[in-house]
């Protein structure tokens, strides 16, 4: 078959999403599927398939939709600047992927609510659509809306984004999901039919993971320190300023400990400014995008993710793999993936002490660490096997071209 991978998101980029993307078109072609992948690029500047090069730039049809939507005609667009972002992209992003093809495709898959919901409008219908949804888009957006887009018009963001995640779950033909988290908010919240929805975990690259694991590194872990890592981007939902301010009462506690974050992200300058003025530029160090993730696990400690609202992160998996105890927070479909005080330990979100405590827990008791850490990787290497994520999927794909030759689908 001739799959399409697609994605709302910006890519290349850092982040689980892009990875679930490389790895699944590498699985797929070795199973004799021919692969693409398309989603926005260039910061959003043009929508492209990856792997060929080709493109259609934002500018050349923005300009065409502003004259057909004005605002005098559609005055309700222009009230909320993110409803307004957020639907010329859209507009964009539909007459990107017709631009580029979509009649090509035997299959296409799409990694969120909003790129599914684009493609459904403008896809050939007897091409099947089946949707990975990697998180809710409309919780962020709630969450985002008291704070980085606070705006007197944010309710009507809110049931923008909340409507677009429903049409989005409910545009293909099914929607796979990573844990029952997901799955219940798009049932009971969004009233997505859980006959719509799958619960599928995406399996990771274990063997892939290894051997970039023993490759070396060039960043040295300090003498006589233990190495926190956090890994991701930096944007206010992953909760990293409260692992600083964490990190801050810890020094208070003992010194034999240094951070090292890794990833970039639009919070970066905030965090940078934030570390300086707690004194603790001896004692984290912002590594920016890194190539050498699994190298730099491997001279880690203990591993630390304080979002705020999360998924099925590809850094947790990372350092599960990586044999290393992992303090996460109690959100979203993280306790799916850690039990707490046998792969790990589980903190409640925006809780600086609690980071604290337990951060000096793990720092004072090593056997504790020790066991936590081999008991994630025994588990990890055996759940997220991508092999059976693999063969799960393809099961689905042959479930959905079926329904779609007998009719019975999601029309």
């Amino acid at each position: 078959m001739k799959i399409l991978l697609a994605t709302y998101w910006t890519i290349p980029h850092l982040g689980g999403v892009w990875n679930y993307m490389q790895q699944l078109k590498k699985s797929l072609e070795e199973h004799g599927h021919e692969v693409d992948l398309m989603g926005y690029g260039e910061d959003n500047t043009i929508v492209h398939i990856v792997n060929n090069g080709k493109r259609v730039e934002k500018d050349k049809l923005l300009s065409f939709l502003q004259a057909k939507m004005p605002p005098g005609l559609y005055p309700n667009l222009y009230k909320n600047k993110l409803v307004e972002y957020s639907e010329f992209q859209r507009y964009i992003y539909e007459l990107g992927a017709v631009y580029l093809g979509l009649d090509q495709y035997d299959l296409i898959h799409t990694q969120d609510v909003i790129s599914t919901a684009c493609i459904k409008r403008v896809r050939p219908q007897t091409t099947p659509l089946i949707a990975t949804i990697h998180g809710s888009v409309a919780h962020e957006i709630r969450h985002q809306l008291k704070t980085v887009h606070k705006s007197p018009t944010s309710y009507m963001a809110k049931e923008y984004y909340d409507e677009l995640e429903r049409i989005g779950a409910m545009s293909s033909d099914l929607s796979i999901v990573a844990n029952h988290w997901l799955e219940a908010i798009l049932h009971e919240e969004f009233n997505v039919p859980k006959s719509q929805l799958r619960v599928l975990h995406y399996g990771f690259d274990t063997e892939e993971f290894i051997k970039q694991k023993n490759k070396n590194s060039f960043i040295e872990r300090p003498k006589n320190k233990k190495v926190i890592v956090y890994s991701g981007r930096l944007v206010e939902l992953k909760g990293v300023h409260y692992l600083i301010e964490a990190l801050s009462k810890l020094k208070e506690i003992r010194q034999d400990w240094v951070c090292w974050i890794v990833g970039t992200g639009e919070m970066k300058t905030e965090l940078q400014l934030l570390t300086k003025s707690l004194k603790l530029e001896e004692d984290i160090f912002f590594l920016g995008n890194r190539a050498d993730v699994p190298a730099i696990l491997s001279k880690a400690y203990l591993y630390v993710i304080p979002s705020l609202i999360d998924n099925q992160p590809l850094s947790l998996i990372e350092a599960q793999l990586a044999g290393k105890p992992t303090i996460v927070s109690n959100v979203g479909g993280l306790p799916e993936m850690v039990e707490h005080n046998v792969t790990g330990l589980l903190t409640e979100p925006k809780d600086v002490y609690g980071l604290l405590v337990s951060l000096n827990r793990l720092l004072t008791d090593e056997v504790l660490a020790k066991n936590l850490g081999e008991n994630a990787k025994k588990w990890g290497m055996t759940h997220w096997s991508f092999e059976n994520g693999i063969r799960n999927l393809l099961e689905i794909y042959q479930e959905v071209i079926l329904m779609k030759k007998t009719g019975d689908t999601n029309e």
